[in-house]
């Protein structure tokens, strides 16, 4: 049996006829082909999969596809506009905030939706906030620079 979807990912709308136990990961990755997404743990402890569905950022493995019909959904790859780097991407190049980038698009979009709750985070904010997000290679140190880089440097809030 399979069960009709329909969502809005990077401002493309999408329907797919899909079974009941896909996970929305897996919907993102294989179905819409959008490979920014990464499956790390299928358990929702790495968060290489984070995702942000209505606004929230989600973990993508902790959801089955049905779960989002309907939703607005936005993946590493509606970050950049025209070309252009999003100011979170430029802090990661910047100052060199990923080793082998696996788990750099999901700390992406964490990081994307606490800088719009709160667009200067103190060092302690930023730590606290990337807990759910796990990186094997680095100290963090360098995430943490490329955050307070792209705080500084995001447009400011109307």
């Amino acid at each position: 049996m399979k069960l009709p979807v329909k969502m809005t990912i990077n401002d493309q709308s999408y329907s797919h006829e899909v079974e009941p136990r896909l996970l929305l990961v897996h919907y993102i990755r294989e179905t819409v082909g959008l490979t920014g997404t990464h499956v790390g743990c299928d358990t929702s402890q790495c968060g290489a999969c984070t995702i942000l569905m209505n606004g929230q950022a989600v973990k993508a493995c902790n959801f089955f596809a049905v779960q989002a019909d309907g939703a607005n959904i936005m993946t590493i790859e509606g970050l950049a506009k025209d070309g252009e780097l999003h100011p979170i991407q430029m802090g990661f190049w910047e100052k060199h905030g990923l080793q082998c980038g696996f788990c750099t698009p999901g700390m992406i979009m964490s990081v994307y939706q606490m800088l719009e709750r709160y667009p200067k985070p103190s060092e302690e904010l930023i730590r606290h906030q990337l807990e759910g997000n796990l990186c094997r290679c680095t100290g963090y140190h360098n995430i943490v620079k490329a955050i307070e880089w792209a705080a500084e440097h995001m447009p400011a809030k109307k």
